[in-house]
C-alpha cells in the first residue's frame, strides 16, 4: 500500500473526529425482570482458532481494505494483526479488558487519536464477559445493560433464536458506537460491523474463506 493512501485516510479520520454530532440513546424498550446477572459472548473465544476476516474501513467515504486477524493468546488477551491484502503488516496489537500493547504500527498510522479509537472498538469487540445490572426488551430482542466505566453497554439478544445481534456502547445521553453481528450458529460471526454514531467511521469484517 502506498504511503500517500494511508496518509490521505488518516487526514480524513482526524477531520472526522473533529466534527462530532450529537445523538441519543434509543428509548423504545421497556423494563423487564432481570433473568441473569452475567452474559458470556460466544465469539472469538477459541484459543485454537485464528479468526481471519477481510476488512474494509470507511472514513467519510474514503476506504482502506485489508485483512484482520484475531487470536486468543491466553485467558484474558487477544492479539490483533491488520495487514494489507498483499500481506504487509499495518498494525499489531495485544488487547485485554485492562491492558493494551502496540507491538508494531506503520508510522503513517501511528497517531494517538486513531490508536485510541481502534483500542476502544476492538476492546468491546473482543470482550468476553459482561456483568448485567438491568434488563429491557423490545419487539424482537431482550436487552441487557452492563456498566462500562462512565458509559454503558446494551447487549441485544434475539428473542427468536437467542443469538447475539448487537452491542451498543453509549453514555447516559447518546450512543457512541454499535457492533452488529451476523452468525449462522451463534458460535462464529460471519459478518461484523462497527459503526460510529458521532463520526462517519465504519469497520466491516467479513469472514475470510480460504479456497
Amino acid at each position: 500500500m502506498q504511503k500517500s493512501t494511508i496518509q490521505f485516510l488518516l487526514i480524513n479520520f482526524v477531520l472526522a473526529l473533529v466534527f462530532v454530532s450529537c445523538g441519543s440513546v434509543t428509548k423504545d424498550y421497556t423494563s423487564k425482570k432481570l433473568d441473569k446477572t452475567s452474559y458470556t459472548v460466544p465469539y472469538f473465544s477459541d484459543s485454537k482458532t485464528d479468526y481471519v476476516y477481510k476488512t474494509n474501513i470507511s472514513v467519510y467515504g474514503n476506504e482502506l481494505s485489508g485483512i484482520f486477524i484475531a487470536k486468543k493468546i491466553n485467558d484474558t488477551t487477544h492479539r490483533i494483526v491488520f495487514t494489507t491484502e498483499f500481506g504487509n503488516k499495518l498494525m499489531d496489537f495485544e488487547i485485554s479488558e485492562n491492558d493494551f500493547k502496540v507491538n508494531s504500527i506503520v508510522s503513517e498510522l501511528d497517531r494517538k487519536i486513531l490508536i485510541n479509537t481502534l483500542k476502544e472498538d476492538f476492546r468491546l469487540l473482543l470482550k468476553k464477559e459482561y456483568a448485567i445490572q438491568e434488563q429491557f426488551e423490545n419487539g424482537t430482542s431482550d436487552i441487557y445493560k452492563s456498566k462500562d466505566g462512565k458509559r454503558d453497554n446494551y447487549i441485544f439478544i434475539s428473542k427468536k433464536d437467542q443469538k447475539l445481534e448487537k452491542i451498543v456502547h453509549a453514555s447516559q445521553t447518546k450512543e457512541k458506537f454499535t457492533l452488529l453481528f451476523k452468525s449462522e450458529n451463534n458460535i462464529f460471526a460471519e459478518n461484523i460491523q462497527i459503526i460510529h454514531q458521532n463520526i462517519k467511521l465504519k469497520i466491516e469484517l467479513n469472514y475470510f474463506k480460504s479456497e
